[in-house]
């Protein structure tokens, strides 16, 4: 067991813009790594393998700080990005909850861009980089393996079950803003354009997907079939923003190599975020209580211990 050190910090992609300003895309990132003196990476060995962590749809990057801190005690460098856009960290914005793709190649460029400044120069493994989302960072990891993205696709399954196109939870007038953007936004045009591109990113040898969302069902299942490196699912089987059936199956049927896990019929979404404090509970209770019997930090042991077993492949 090693202990952890964390830092935060802000990159960006020279590559892409800023949503809304004249400036370059933002990369607001936080990282969980094994260290001795509780600032640069541990001595104890020479490079450790790393695991990009994504978070869910309009959350931030520590809310996977469970996760981040267990992997990293057991020798993992953990890089995770608050995705611009669609963060709590920034005010939320349409383009960022409508265009998803964007979001695997934050998490590429994270990648490279650390890999390249101190702390973390020479002392990544990159033959051995995995990558974990929660949510809509469950579709983001599975893009950076190659899935590809037809966002018909995903409004025509929502046609098909009689779903009303509308938003999260986050967001719940999205789509009133799909027809505006798309009139008064270049950069919106421009990034709906690069929706079906391949954002494979090939030195990821591994991924888990906690309860994958509904946007996957804009990918191509030809997309899904070609993913051969190991992928894992872990959902419960009460969540109702994403019902394991139309999300988490539905992935194991295109590829059934995928490993499938079901944590128990009473099992929901919110269970992979971070156990709330008091003031959380009574701000979102939704967000932060789960039903009688379900003890959140248990389902957090046995997340880590199935990620562990997943990227060991």
């Amino acid at each position: 067991m090693y202990s952890v050190a964390f830092r935060e910090g802000l990159e960006v992609d020279p590559a892409r813009e800023h949503w809304r300003e004249a400036a370059t895309r933002p990369l607001i990132w936080a990282a969980w790594y094994p260290s001795d003196d509780g600032h640069d990476p541990s001595h104890q060995q020479d490079r450790f393998p790393v695991i990009l962590l994504s978070h869910g749809t309009g959350g931030l990057a520590q809310s996977l700080s469970w996760l981040a801190s267990g992997l990293a005690s057991q020798g993992y460098i953990c890089l995770a990005v608050s995705h611009h856009g669609n963060t709590c960290v920034e005010p939320y914005m349409a383009e960022g909850f409508i265009c998803w793709w964007e979001r695997a190649r934050d998490l590429s460029v994270l990648l490279d861009r650390l890999g390249a400044k101190a702390p973390f120069s020479g002392r990544l493994d990159l033959t051995r980089v995995s990558a974990v989302g929660f949510s809509l960072g469950g579709y983001s990891v599975l893009s950076l393996l190659g899935a590809r993205t037809r966002y018909d696709l995903f409004r025509d399954w929502l046609a098909s079950r009689k779903i009303p196109d509308s938003g999260p939870r986050e967001f719940p007038d999205l789509a009133l803003s799909l027809p505006r953007l798309q009139e008064t936004s270049e950069k919106f045009r421009q990034s709906m354009d690069r929706q079906n591109l391949s954002y494979k990113d090939g030195r990821i040898t591994a991924a888990v997907a906690l309860a994958p969302p509904p946007p996957v069902r804009a990918f191509e299942p030809d997309s899904l079939k070609s993913i051969t490196v190991p992928v894992g699912i872990l959902v419960g089987q009460n969540d109702r923003e994403a019902p394991h059936l139309d999300c988490a199956c539905w992935l194991k049927q295109q590829n059934p190599a995928m490993e499938l896990q079901l944590l128990g019929k009473t099992v929901g979404h919110y269970v992979f975020l971070p156990e709330g404090t008091a003031s959380d509970k009574a701000r979102e209770p939704e967000l932060f209580y789960d039903p009688e019997g379900i003890n959140r930090k248990e389902i957090h042991k046995q997340a880590t211990d199935f990620v562990l077993k997943i990227i060991a492949r």
